[in-house]
Protein backbone atom coordinates (compact mmCIF):
# COMPACT_ATOMS: atom_id res chain seq x y z
CA UNK A 1 0.00 0.00 0.00
CA UNK A 2 1.16 3.45 -0.90
CA UNK A 3 1.66 6.12 1.62
CA UNK A 4 -0.49 8.73 -0.32
CA UNK A 5 -3.75 5.98 0.12
CA UNK A 6 -2.68 4.64 3.40
CA UNK A 7 -3.20 8.66 4.32
CA UNK A 8 -6.52 8.88 2.18
CA UNK A 9 -7.69 5.73 3.71
CA UNK A 10 -6.51 6.95 7.26
CA UNK A 11 -8.93 10.34 6.61
CA UNK A 12 -12.31 8.56 5.35
CA UNK A 13 -11.92 5.93 8.40
CA UNK A 14 -11.46 7.82 10.69
CA UNK A 15 -14.58 10.37 9.19
CA UNK A 16 -16.48 7.49 9.59
CA UNK A 17 -15.72 6.34 12.99
CA UNK A 18 -16.68 9.99 14.33
CA UNK A 19 -19.69 10.04 12.46
CA UNK A 20 -20.70 6.36 13.99
CA UNK A 21 -19.40 7.39 17.48
CA UNK A 22 -20.71 10.99 17.91
CA UNK A 23 -24.63 9.68 17.93
CA UNK A 24 -23.37 7.03 20.42
CA UNK A 25 -21.44 9.80 22.58
CA UNK A 26 -24.43 11.85 23.39
CA UNK A 27 -26.63 8.92 24.51
CA UNK A 28 -23.89 8.23 26.87
CA UNK A 29 -23.49 11.71 28.11
CA UNK A 30 -27.07 12.03 28.72
CA UNK A 31 -27.03 8.74 30.33
CA UNK A 32 -24.40 9.64 32.89
CA UNK A 33 -25.53 13.52 33.13
CA UNK A 34 -22.60 14.81 31.19
CA UNK A 35 -24.97 18.28 30.27
CA UNK A 36 -23.76 21.70 29.66
CA UNK A 37 -27.09 23.61 31.08
CA UNK A 38 -27.74 27.25 29.66
CA UNK A 39 -25.95 30.31 31.88
CA UNK A 40 -25.50 34.29 31.76
CA UNK A 41 -21.99 33.89 29.63
CA UNK A 42 -23.46 30.75 27.09
CA UNK A 43 -25.12 31.61 24.53
CA UNK A 44 -27.43 27.97 24.21
CA UNK A 45 -30.70 28.33 25.66
CA UNK A 46 -31.38 24.31 26.34
CA UNK A 47 -29.78 21.72 27.79
CA UNK A 48 -26.97 20.24 25.84
CA UNK A 49 -24.37 16.92 26.01
CA UNK A 50 -20.78 17.52 25.90
CA UNK A 51 -18.15 14.78 26.31
CA UNK A 52 -18.16 14.19 21.93
CA UNK A 53 -14.31 14.47 22.83
CA UNK A 54 -14.41 11.00 22.81
CA UNK A 55 -15.93 10.53 19.85
CA UNK A 56 -12.80 12.62 17.91
CA UNK A 57 -10.59 11.07 20.49
CA UNK A 58 -12.03 7.22 19.10
CA UNK A 59 -11.74 7.82 15.74
CA UNK A 60 -8.16 9.09 16.37
CA UNK A 61 -6.89 6.18 18.34
CA UNK A 62 -9.14 3.29 16.83
CA UNK A 63 -8.29 4.70 13.26
CA UNK A 64 -4.67 4.77 13.63
CA UNK A 65 -4.60 0.99 15.58
CA UNK A 66 -6.07 0.18 12.31
CA UNK A 67 -3.90 1.52 10.08
CA UNK A 68 -0.81 0.47 11.49
CA UNK A 69 -0.68 -2.73 10.65
CA UNK A 70 -0.49 -1.59 7.29
CA UNK A 71 1.78 0.68 7.37
CA UNK A 72 4.72 -0.01 4.70
CA UNK A 73 8.05 -1.10 6.08
CA UNK A 74 10.57 1.72 6.50
CA UNK A 75 7.80 4.40 6.53
CA UNK A 76 8.23 4.79 10.03
CA UNK A 77 10.87 4.45 11.99
CA UNK A 78 11.50 3.57 15.76
CA UNK A 79 11.56 7.39 16.48
CA UNK A 80 8.45 8.25 14.94
CA UNK A 81 6.43 5.44 17.16
CA UNK A 82 8.12 6.79 19.84
CA UNK A 83 6.40 10.09 18.93
CA UNK A 84 3.23 8.08 18.25
CA UNK A 85 2.73 6.19 21.39
CA UNK A 86 3.85 9.77 23.44
CA UNK A 87 0.99 11.49 21.82
CA UNK A 88 -1.65 7.86 22.15
CA UNK A 89 -0.73 7.97 26.34
CA UNK A 90 -0.99 11.70 26.66
CA UNK A 91 -4.22 12.07 24.71
CA UNK A 92 -5.23 9.20 26.36
CA UNK A 93 -4.52 11.38 30.27
CA UNK A 94 -6.25 14.96 28.79
CA UNK A 95 -9.62 12.69 27.19
CA UNK A 96 -9.69 11.04 30.82
CA UNK A 97 -9.18 14.32 32.51
CA UNK A 98 -11.78 16.44 30.17
CA UNK A 99 -14.51 13.62 30.16
CA UNK A 100 -14.47 13.79 34.32
CA UNK A 101 -14.76 17.61 33.95
CA UNK A 102 -17.24 17.15 31.89
CA UNK A 103 -19.57 15.21 34.20
CA UNK A 104 -18.15 16.79 37.83
CA UNK A 105 -16.68 19.78 37.08
CA UNK A 106 -13.20 19.67 38.26
CA UNK A 107 -11.46 22.63 39.75
CA UNK A 108 -8.73 24.85 37.54
CA UNK A 109 -6.64 22.99 40.18
CA UNK A 110 -7.14 19.83 39.38
CA UNK A 111 -6.78 20.26 35.72
CA UNK A 112 -3.79 22.29 35.47
CA UNK A 113 -2.30 19.22 37.49
CA UNK A 114 -3.80 16.98 35.28
CA UNK A 115 -2.31 18.85 32.14
CA UNK A 116 1.14 18.81 34.00
CA UNK A 117 0.95 15.42 34.06
CA UNK A 118 0.34 14.53 30.79
CA UNK A 119 3.24 16.82 29.76
CA UNK A 120 5.44 15.18 32.04
CA UNK A 121 5.18 11.65 30.62
CA UNK A 122 5.82 12.82 27.13
CA UNK A 123 8.52 14.89 28.85
CA UNK A 124 9.99 11.75 31.26
CA UNK A 125 8.44 8.66 29.77
CA UNK A 126 9.08 9.37 26.25
CA UNK A 127 11.99 12.05 26.03
CA UNK A 128 10.38 14.44 23.73
CA UNK A 129 11.09 18.07 24.49
CA UNK A 130 12.58 21.36 22.53
CA UNK A 131 15.88 20.85 21.99
CA UNK A 132 16.29 23.25 19.46
CA UNK A 133 15.15 26.86 19.08
CA UNK A 134 15.43 28.81 15.69
CA UNK A 135 14.64 32.55 16.25
CA UNK A 136 13.67 34.85 13.13
CA UNK A 137 17.05 36.42 13.06
CA UNK A 138 19.15 33.53 14.20
CA UNK A 139 21.55 32.24 11.73
CA UNK A 140 20.85 28.20 12.57
CA UNK A 141 19.36 26.24 15.11
CA UNK A 142 20.34 26.90 18.91
CA UNK A 143 20.31 24.29 20.99
CA UNK A 144 19.06 24.72 24.69
CA UNK A 145 19.93 23.28 27.96
CA UNK A 146 17.87 20.56 29.81
CA UNK A 147 17.21 22.80 32.46
CA UNK A 148 15.51 25.15 30.17
CA UNK A 149 14.20 22.82 27.76
CA UNK A 150 12.19 20.67 29.61
CA UNK A 151 9.94 23.63 31.88
CA UNK A 152 9.90 25.59 28.20
CA UNK A 153 8.10 21.81 26.43
CA UNK A 154 5.75 21.45 29.75
CA UNK A 155 4.92 25.42 29.65
CA UNK A 156 4.26 25.13 25.77
CA UNK A 157 2.14 22.02 25.85
CA UNK A 158 -0.04 23.03 28.81
CA UNK A 159 -0.63 26.58 27.38
CA UNK A 160 -2.15 25.47 23.92
CA UNK A 161 -3.92 22.77 25.90
CA UNK A 162 -5.21 25.68 27.74
CA UNK A 163 -5.69 28.45 24.60
CA UNK A 164 -8.35 25.50 22.74
CA UNK A 165 -10.31 25.49 25.86
CA UNK A 166 -10.80 29.01 26.00
CA UNK A 167 -12.18 29.50 22.71
CA UNK A 168 -15.07 26.91 23.07
CA UNK A 169 -17.89 28.85 23.36
CA UNK A 170 -19.75 28.52 20.27
CA UNK A 171 -21.33 25.71 17.70
CA UNK A 172 -18.30 24.67 16.11
CA UNK A 173 -15.74 27.04 16.58
CA UNK A 174 -12.97 24.99 18.63
CA UNK A 175 -13.33 22.11 16.68
CA UNK A 176 -13.20 24.21 13.31
CA UNK A 177 -10.32 26.55 14.31
CA UNK A 178 -8.48 23.08 15.55
CA UNK A 179 -9.01 21.91 12.40
CA UNK A 180 -7.55 24.81 10.00
CA UNK A 181 -4.78 24.65 12.37
CA UNK A 182 -4.37 20.64 11.91
CA UNK A 183 -4.91 20.88 8.73
CA UNK A 184 -1.97 23.65 8.17
CA UNK A 185 0.29 21.36 9.83
CA UNK A 186 -0.80 18.93 8.06
CA UNK A 187 0.35 21.17 4.23
CA UNK A 188 3.66 21.53 5.80
CA UNK A 189 4.20 18.04 6.86
CA UNK A 190 3.46 17.36 3.12
CA UNK A 191 5.46 19.76 1.88
CA UNK A 192 8.47 18.85 4.04
CA UNK A 193 7.78 14.98 3.94
CA UNK A 194 7.42 14.28 7.44
CA UNK A 195 5.73 11.15 8.32
CA UNK A 196 4.15 10.91 11.62
CA UNK A 197 3.07 14.14 10.95
CA UNK A 198 0.95 13.36 8.01
CA UNK A 199 -0.10 10.61 9.45
CA UNK A 200 -1.31 11.84 12.68
CA UNK A 201 -2.33 15.21 11.62
CA UNK A 202 -4.76 12.94 8.46
CA UNK A 203 -6.21 10.70 11.28
CA UNK A 204 -7.11 14.23 13.72
CA UNK A 205 -8.42 15.92 11.02
CA UNK A 206 -10.84 12.60 9.93
CA UNK A 207 -12.00 12.98 13.18
CA UNK A 208 -12.58 16.86 13.62
CA UNK A 209 -14.46 16.67 10.29
CA UNK A 210 -16.92 13.62 11.13
CA UNK A 211 -17.71 15.24 14.42
CA UNK A 212 -18.28 18.75 13.00
CA UNK A 213 -21.88 17.39 11.23
CA UNK A 214 -23.48 16.86 14.68
CA UNK A 215 -21.01 20.09 16.12
CA UNK A 216 -21.68 22.56 13.89
CA UNK A 217 -24.74 25.25 14.82
CA UNK A 218 -27.02 23.78 15.77
CA UNK A 219 -25.01 22.35 17.49
CA UNK A 220 -26.28 18.51 18.75
CA UNK A 221 -23.33 17.68 21.16
CA UNK A 222 -20.40 19.86 22.57
CA UNK A 223 -16.85 18.87 21.99
CA UNK A 224 -16.70 19.84 26.49
CA UNK A 225 -13.63 20.01 28.06
CA UNK A 226 -12.71 16.39 26.88
CA UNK A 227 -12.37 17.61 23.28
CA UNK A 228 -11.41 21.17 23.78
CA UNK A 229 -8.32 19.68 26.39
CA UNK A 230 -7.70 16.44 23.60
CA UNK A 231 -7.50 18.81 20.77
CA UNK A 232 -5.22 21.80 22.39
CA UNK A 233 -3.09 18.55 23.47
CA UNK A 234 -2.58 17.35 19.92
CA UNK A 235 -2.17 20.93 18.52
CA UNK A 236 0.68 21.38 20.95
CA UNK A 237 2.33 18.01 20.43
CA UNK A 238 2.32 18.40 16.47
CA UNK A 239 3.70 21.89 16.21
CA UNK A 240 6.00 21.32 19.22
CA UNK A 241 7.19 17.83 17.10
CA UNK A 242 7.72 19.66 13.95
CA UNK A 243 9.29 22.93 15.86
CA UNK A 244 11.67 20.02 16.75
CA UNK A 245 12.27 18.00 14.31
CA UNK A 246 12.33 20.16 10.80
CA UNK A 247 15.15 22.50 11.41
CA UNK A 248 13.37 24.52 8.19
CA UNK A 249 10.47 25.70 10.77
CA UNK A 250 11.38 28.75 12.46
CA UNK A 251 10.24 30.31 16.01
CA UNK A 252 7.03 31.98 14.62
CA UNK A 253 5.54 29.29 12.53
CA UNK A 254 4.14 26.99 15.64
CA UNK A 255 3.07 30.37 17.19
CA UNK A 256 1.14 31.78 13.61
CA UNK A 257 -0.40 27.95 13.28
CA UNK A 258 -2.42 28.56 16.59
CA UNK A 259 -2.65 31.89 16.53
CA UNK A 260 -6.36 32.82 16.51
CA UNK A 261 -6.94 30.12 20.35
CA UNK A 262 -3.66 31.85 21.59
CA UNK A 263 -4.16 35.86 20.59
CA UNK A 264 -7.42 34.85 22.47
CA UNK A 265 -5.65 33.97 25.08
CA UNK A 266 -3.38 37.01 25.16
CA UNK A 267 -5.96 39.75 25.19
CA UNK A 268 -8.27 37.60 28.09
CA UNK A 269 -5.54 38.11 30.09
CA UNK A 270 -4.41 41.39 29.16
CA UNK A 271 -8.51 42.78 29.33
CA UNK A 272 -8.74 41.33 33.05
CA UNK A 273 -5.43 42.92 34.00
CA UNK A 274 -7.22 46.59 33.02
CA UNK A 275 -9.94 45.76 34.36
CA UNK A 276 -8.28 44.38 37.57
CA UNK A 277 -9.95 41.01 38.06
CA UNK A 278 -8.32 37.53 38.40
CA UNK A 279 -6.85 36.27 35.42
CA UNK A 280 -8.38 33.21 35.81
CA UNK A 281 -12.04 34.67 36.29
CA UNK A 282 -14.56 33.66 33.35
CA UNK A 283 -16.13 36.85 31.45
CA UNK A 284 -17.96 37.77 28.27
CA UNK A 285 -15.28 39.74 26.42
CA UNK A 286 -13.86 36.78 23.88
CA UNK A 287 -13.38 37.40 19.98
CA UNK A 288 -17.16 35.49 19.36
CA UNK A 289 -18.80 37.48 22.04
CA UNK A 290 -17.03 40.78 21.02
CA UNK A 291 -18.28 39.92 17.27
CA UNK A 292 -21.94 38.93 18.83
CA UNK A 293 -22.05 41.78 20.13
CA UNK A 294 -21.20 43.86 17.02
CA UNK A 295 -24.40 42.09 15.71
CA UNK A 296 -23.27 39.01 13.72
CA UNK A 297 -25.39 35.79 14.05
CA UNK A 298 -23.78 33.25 15.43
CA UNK A 299 -22.68 30.93 12.44
CA UNK A 300 -21.27 33.95 10.56
CA UNK A 301 -19.28 34.81 13.95
CA UNK A 302 -18.12 31.26 13.76
CA UNK A 303 -17.26 31.44 9.99
CA UNK A 304 -15.60 34.82 10.59
CA UNK A 305 -13.08 33.56 13.14
CA UNK A 306 -12.68 30.44 10.68
CA UNK A 307 -11.23 32.91 8.56
CA UNK A 308 -8.88 34.74 11.20
CA UNK A 309 -7.77 30.91 11.58
CA UNK A 310 -7.64 30.41 7.78
CA UNK A 311 -5.38 33.42 7.39
CA UNK A 312 -2.77 32.67 10.53
CA UNK A 313 -1.93 29.42 8.49
CA UNK A 314 -1.53 31.29 5.18
CA UNK A 315 1.21 33.20 6.80
CA UNK A 316 2.43 30.15 8.92
CA UNK A 317 2.83 27.95 5.39
CA UNK A 318 4.54 31.31 4.19
CA UNK A 319 6.97 31.49 6.81
CA UNK A 320 7.98 28.14 6.41
CA UNK A 321 8.59 27.57 2.56
CA UNK A 322 10.55 30.72 2.62
CA UNK A 323 12.79 30.65 5.89
CA UNK A 324 15.69 28.92 3.72
CA UNK A 325 15.82 31.73 1.37
CA UNK A 326 17.96 34.54 1.67
CA UNK A 327 15.32 37.19 2.25
CA UNK A 328 13.87 34.56 5.66
CA UNK A 329 14.85 36.85 8.10
CA UNK A 330 13.35 40.09 6.85
CA UNK A 331 10.17 38.19 5.74
CA UNK A 332 10.13 36.99 9.22
CA UNK A 333 10.06 40.19 10.22
CA UNK A 334 7.65 41.95 8.44
CA UNK A 335 5.17 38.66 8.77
CA UNK A 336 5.37 39.55 12.56
CA UNK A 337 4.93 43.39 12.27
CA UNK A 338 1.76 42.95 10.15
CA UNK A 339 -0.16 40.04 12.56
CA UNK A 340 0.40 42.03 15.33
CA UNK A 341 -0.22 45.31 14.05
CA UNK A 342 -3.29 43.41 12.53
CA UNK A 343 -3.95 41.75 16.03
CA UNK A 344 -4.23 45.37 17.15
CA UNK A 345 -6.29 47.17 15.05
CA UNK A 346 -8.78 44.26 15.08
CA UNK A 347 -9.12 44.05 19.09
CA UNK A 348 -9.22 47.65 18.86
CA UNK A 349 -12.72 47.52 16.78
CA UNK A 350 -14.12 44.88 18.06
CA UNK A 351 -13.38 46.19 21.62
CA UNK A 352 -11.80 42.71 23.05
CA UNK A 353 -9.50 44.32 25.98
CA UNK A 354 -11.80 47.48 26.36
CA UNK A 355 -14.64 49.37 24.43
CA UNK A 356 -13.28 52.98 24.91
CA UNK A 357 -9.39 52.61 24.15
CA UNK A 358 -8.18 52.69 21.00
CA UNK A 359 -4.10 54.13 21.03
CA UNK A 360 -2.86 53.08 17.45
CA UNK A 361 -6.55 53.67 15.76
CA UNK A 362 -6.25 56.97 17.17
CA UNK A 363 -2.67 57.62 15.85
CA UNK A 364 -3.56 56.41 12.73
CA UNK A 365 -6.60 58.47 12.13
CA UNK A 366 -4.26 61.49 13.72
CA UNK A 367 -1.60 60.69 10.63
CA UNK A 368 -4.41 60.55 8.24
CA UNK A 369 -5.81 63.98 9.23
CA UNK A 370 -2.27 65.22 9.53
CA UNK A 371 -1.34 63.97 6.01
CA UNK A 372 -4.41 65.32 4.62
CA UNK A 373 -3.73 68.93 6.29
CA UNK A 374 -0.21 69.08 4.47
CA UNK A 375 -1.36 67.70 1.18
CA UNK A 376 -4.06 70.62 1.27
CA UNK A 377 -1.45 73.49 2.22
CA UNK A 378 0.93 72.19 -0.48
CA UNK A 379 -1.93 72.89 -2.84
Amino acid sequence: MSAGLLYTIGFILSVIIALVMTPLVKKFAFKVGAIDKPNYRKVHTRIMPRMGGLAIYAAFVVGLLLLLPFVPDGLLTASNMNLIWAMLAGGTIIIVLGSFDDRFELSAKVKLLGQIAAACVVVFVFDIKIDFLNFPFGDAMQPIAAWLSIPLTIFWIVGVTNAINLIDGLDGLAAGVSGIAIGTILVMAIIMGNVPIILLSTLLLGGIVGFLFFNFHPAKIFMGDSGALFLGFCLAMLSMISFKQITIVSFVTPLLIIGVPLSDTFFAIIRRLVNKRPIFAPDKGHLHHCLQELGFSHRKTVLIIWGVAAIFGGFAILQSTVVQSNAANWITFLVICLVMLCLQIGAELIGIVDKTRRPVINFLNRMRLRLKVDADRSK
